[in-house]
């Protein structure tokens, strides 16, 4: 299986890896820093480089599967004991983790406010959505907590990740905020804490700072049916 170093540290911008299997243009690399597609966040997007020449391979997206993280290039050449050095975009990737951070921000209120959970979201380039197990919504309401989103955002609250055993993991209120999530069946589970005010199992890329995510936006928010309500939301600069 892969290496997965985004767990690690979510601003890994290069690395250097070996080629353990190629499959037409689906890539496999004995460790990655490239998240791939899953939990609503897009997967990464770069270059992989053969050090050995320089050829360099566009990575058009990375996805999990039984043999690890794929990495799927746009064109041939990569073969298996290839020495290569992988590039993340950057500028895709930092706007992702914006977001992601932006969204634990935002169900840590709701749910402090009304125990709300998560039914369904996506993270998106231009805005994302979060869909919430909320009966009563409206936009004083959406406008109460994203203004509070905003005042925690500005003290520069810093965001936290690290590993515990599950039990102790398991033992935290409100760990898993998304709705009929089973918990992973890993002995050590991974947590994101927003200091002081969230703390979610999650695998997913981060900010090291809530400042980092600039100021969140409302687009718009619906009614998706019965105690299902969506938001959807952007992060500006």
């Amino acid at each position: 299986m892969t290496e997965q170093l985004y767990l690690q540290d979510s601003c890994l911008k290069e690395f250097e890896a070996k080629v353990v299997s190629v499959n037409g243009r689906h890539v496999f690399l004995d460790r990655t820093a490239f998240y791939p597609n899953s939990g609503g966040q897009l997967g990464d997007m770069g270059s992989i480089v053969r050090l050995s020449n320089g050829l360099r391979f566009s990575v058009l997206n990375a996805t999990k599967s039984p043999e690890g993280i794929c990495h799927e290039v746009d064109k041939d050449g990569l073969v298996a004991g290839d020495a290569v050095k992988g590039e993340i975009d950057w500028k895709r990737r930092y706007r992702l983790m914006r977001m992601h951070t932006a969204a634990h921000l935002l169900s840590a209120i709701f749910h402090k406010r009304a125990g709300v959970l998560i039914t369904g979201n996506q993270l998106g380039l231009e805005n994302s959505r979060m869909d919430f197990s909320l009966e009563d919504f409206d936009r004083v309401m959406m406008a109460d907590v994203c203004a509070e989103a905003n005042e925690l955002i500005k003290k520069g609250v810093p965001v936290k990740i690290y590993f515990l055993p599950r039990e102790e993991a398991m033992k935290i209120p409100g760990v898993i905020k998304l709705a009929g999530a089973l918990p992973p069946t890993l002995e050590t589970l991974r947590i994101v804490e927003i200091v002081g005010i969230d703390q979610q199992l999650d695998g997913g890329t981060h900010v090291a700072n809530l400042s980092e995510i600039g100021e969140i936006e409302i687009i718009k928010m619906e009614n998706k049916g019965k105690a299902n309500r969506r938001v959807y939301f952007s992060v500006k600069p």
